[in-house]
């Protein structure tokens, strides 16, 4: 049975559909099936596809309180979802417990925050102002 919502979830996944990948991962709550680092991750991902930065960090919120331990995918989407939103300190700090966690960020995200970090010094907000 989980390997269907796992299935489902990693559909919403790849379409950046959030809302129905949240109501899987719902559906398995409520059927007492426990999601684990790959379905949360499928779940931040669609999260972080459809710019819900928020609801992102939500999930990886839960994964914790669930006791599962967020892997590269997870702080990776979690990471882009906050870039997406221009949430800087949020994901500088995704980024610094992505590092104590031991997991390295994939070679993208050094590049992104140090733009954004110029970005913030340069205009005090984060926000391009072309």
């Amino acid at each position: 049975m989980p390997s269907i919502y796992n299935s489902g979830i990693s559909a919403c996944e790849k379409g950046g559909q959030w809302h129905p990948a949240l109501a899987l991962l719902s559906e398995m709550c409520e059927a007492k099936l426990e999601p684990n680092v790959i379905i949360y991750s499928a779940g931040i991902t669609a999260c972080e596809k459809s710019g819900q930065w928020q609801l992102a960090l939500a999930l990886l919120s839960e994964m914790w309180e669930a006791k599962l331990e967020p892997n590269a995918i997870s702080y990776s989407a979690g990471i882009s979802a906050c870039e997406k939103g221009e949430q800087w300190q949020r994901a500088l700090a995704l980024l610094s417990e992505m590092r104590e966690a031991k997991l390295e960020p994939n070679v993208i995200y050094p590049t992104m925050l140090g733009s954004a970090r110029a970005r913030k010094a340069s205009n005090g907000s984060g926000r391009s102002h072309c």
